[in-house]
């Protein structure tokens, strides 16, 4: 199958990144340097392509029990221009996707929502609102429209200035809370932008016509860094921030939220898929948690090593390592017995068959809005 191309490919390529495949996308990991790229992200401003995230628009009298029957949140609390983050969970309460759901303002009388699932997972998540939607014989559009909107990030404690001087409605943006968002003008372009982002910066992430995304990149790439997915990775996991298909997978690493650490993103007065399971959880807690840890020697912690209690049993397997930027250390996620849960618990990871010592550390691993 070939690859999906974001409408900024031929930009990405013309300053000289590099790509990946992700999700099924062709994305530029890198444009100067991971750690240049990071680096800018947590002193400056940088601007990510994130087209490759999937956009479904939901609407219509029965948008919200929809809504409400799909995802772990209750999207009963948020009003035009406020958004939250929910997991999609199966009937065993396991992740199938994460996502942040917008409600956008209403047309025509009626509730809007567009919610953003991970990159590759837009036509499975349509194809399961369209199969509820019979089901549960409910009045509601659910379009998939991620083919008709680019969507970038602007990252970093300098872009709220940045990004108020770039818009028409400067005011109205600068006003934004986080969770919060409005439409705005960028180059004469209408754009959906929202204080939100992947980084643990201040930051916002505007989605726009994808013919027009040409126009709004070149707006904020003078000012920004232009960043790949590699520094996205790293600056998301100092952050503590989950990674579909490694922190969590229904398939290969199956996990609820409270297992995660995502359990302020159930709402159990919700009837959704998976609610009698997550309750039942709820009561009777969880035998592994997801926990961050940082090597105490030289060395890199990858997805899928052993991790050892220092008695050398395996307890567990990383999911997310990197060697942090801002820390200048390794450090990682991953899922333990809740009895080695406690931060500052000793463990070891076998690195590429040598055993490293580590220790478990409190998430997120440096200060975050």
């Amino acid at each position: 199958m070939s690859l999906q191309s974001p409408p900024l490919r031929g930009v990405h390529d013309d300053r000289g990144a590099t790509f990946t495949e992700f999700g099924g996308w062709e994305m530029p990991v890198e444009f100067d340097g991971i750690r240049t790229e990071h680096e800018a992200v947590r002193d400056d401003a940088g601007v990510f392509d994130v087209s490759h995230m999937g956009q479904i628009e939901v609407r219509g009298p029965d948008a919200l029990p929809l809504m409400n029957r799909l995802t772990t949140n209750d999207a009963s609390r948020l009003d035009p221009g406020h958004s939250q983050y929910a997991a999609i969970t199966d009937e065993d309460g396991v992740m199938i996707d994460d996502t942040v759901v917008y409600r956008l303002p209403d047309r025509d009388g009626e509730r809007v929502y567009l919610f953003v699932p991970n990159a590759g997972s837009d036509e499975a998540m349509t194809e399961r609102w369209e199969s509820s939607r019979e089901s549960l014989d409910l009045d509601a559009a659910v379009e998939n429209v991620t083919h008709e909107y680019g969507m970038i990030a602007v990252q970093g404690p300098n872009t709220p200035d940045i990004v108020t001087d770039a818009v028409d409605e400067s005011d109205t943006v600068a006003a934004l809370d986080r969770f919060t968002a409005t439409d705005a003008t960028v180059r004469g372009v209408e754009c959906w932008i929202a204080r939100t982002g992947y980084t643990g910066e201040d930051g916002f992430e505007l989605i726009f016509p994808a013919d027009d995304a040409t126009a709004v990149w070149d707006e904020f790439v003078p000012a920004c860094q232009p960043c790949g997915l590699g520094a996205r990775d790293t600056l998301r996991l100092e952050a503590g921030y989950l990674l579909s298909g490694q922190d969590f997978d229904p398939d290969d690493n199956p996990r609820t939220p409270y297992e995660a650490g995502i359990g302020f993103a159930v709402a159990l007065e919700t009837d959704f898929v998976g609610r009698d399971a997550l309750q039942t959880q709820n009561e009777d807690g969880v035998d592994e948690n997801l926990v961050g840890f940082g090597l105490d020697e030289r060395g890199i912690a990858r997805h899928g090593y052993d991790v050892e209690s220092i008695d050398g049993d395996v307890i567990g397997t990383v999911t997310s390592g990197t060697m942090s930027p801002t820390l200048d250390r390794a450090i990682g996620l991953a899922y333990v017995p809740v009895e080695y849960a406690d931060p500052g618990t000793e463990l070891s990871i076998s690195v590429r068959g040598r055993t490293k010592r580590a220790k478990v550390e409190p998430i997120p691993f440096i200060d975050t809005v």
